[in-house]
């Protein structure tokens, strides 16, 4: 399972990602924080996304994608991280700490933490 960060998932459902990023999510279950969904719809409120988030391509990735909610064992944990970074990606970071899974994402603040797991 790889738990996938708000870049990559507009990377993926725009066809954009990298070789390496595609064979990395090409044969695993994705999963990602609930609060993507959030970075998602206040990007598309600026006009951000190259797609439309009512598509029916973005419901199908939701259908086949674990969605991990806040808990507060996550917000705790992103209250210590050793980077620090917007709120939002914090609560990623964590969630990939907290349930033991890879994080897929580009962010160099987050890469540099010794704490999350990485999708290499």
């Amino acid at each position: 399972m790889l738990n996938l960060d708000t870049h990559i998932v507009i990377s993926l459902l725009g066809r954009s990602l990298t070789a390496n990023e595609y064979r990395r999510v090409a044969d695993e279950e994705l999963a990602m924080s609930d609060i993507v969904f959030w970075k998602l719809a206040m990007l598309a409120s600026r006009g951000r996304l190259a797609f439309d988030l009512n598509d029916p391509a973005f419901y199908s990735f939701i259908e086949g994608t674990t969605v991990f909610p806040i808990t507060m064992q996550i917000t705790r944990q992103s209250t210590q991280l050793d980077f620090s970074s917007d709120p939002a990606d914090q609560i990623i970071a964590a969630t990939s700490i907290v349930e033991k899974i890879p994080l897929l994402t580009r962010d160099r603040r987050i890469r540099r933490s010794k704490m999350v797991p990485f999708a290499l």
